[in-house]
């Protein structure tokens, strides 16, 4: 496991400084606001569910950092939603999904964007994952370059306070709508 995060984590800063070029942003930003420290590595278990056929592992949502790398089993079980309909993701035990995550939306101004996705229960056998989540420190102010911006400057820590407390009066994430300009 050690090993799969060291890569992975080296992954994702080379995607980031990729994608954050792309959009006009310092290639380093990712280097000195997400740390080892900052960034998480999260292995998830689903049992088998066998009672409903749309009972989810994972509630629909979209991922709070700036990239998310995961990698899923044989068993699948991930859907991503693209205009209204969900689609399942195939596994493949070669390659690995990388989402963008809220913080980069917001960061490229909505260039890319942050996907929805769920995991749904198999019935009859479990699902095993592995999520390497690429975040800022705390006090790491998100804010796009691009004029106009679309959003509020924010740090993540009032971003994910605001989804927590979100979650806990409505019972879901609201996310970045609630820091549009």
């Amino acid at each position: 496991m050690e090993q799969f995060a060291t890569t992975v984590a080296d992954l994702a800063q080379k995607l980031a400084a990729i994608l954050a070029e792309q959009v006009g942003f310092k290639s380093n930003f990712f280097q000195e606001n997400c740390l080892s420290s900052t960034c998480y590595l999260r292995m998830n278990r689903y049992p088998p569910c066998p009672t409903h056929p749309e009972v989810f592992g994972l509630m629909p949502h979209t991922d709070s950092d700036f990239l998310t790398i995961l990698y899923q089993d044989e068993v699948g079980g991930l859907q991503l939603v693209k205009d209204g309909k969900w689609f399942a993701v195939k596994p493949n035990p070669e390659a690995l999904i990388v989402n963008i995550g809220d913080l980069f939306q917001a960061w490229s101004n909505d260039v890319y964007k942050s996907v929805q996705h769920r995991v749904v229960t198999n019935p009859r056998v479990e699902r095993f994952s592995t999520a390497y989540f690429l975040c800022p420190s705390y006090d790491t102010e998100i804010q796009s370059f691009y004029e106009p911006s679309v959003y509020k400057k924010f740090s993540f820590r009032v971003y994910r306070q605001q989804v927590q407390d979100d979650v806990k009066k409505l019972g879901r994430k609201v996310g970045l709508p609630r820091f549009l300009v």
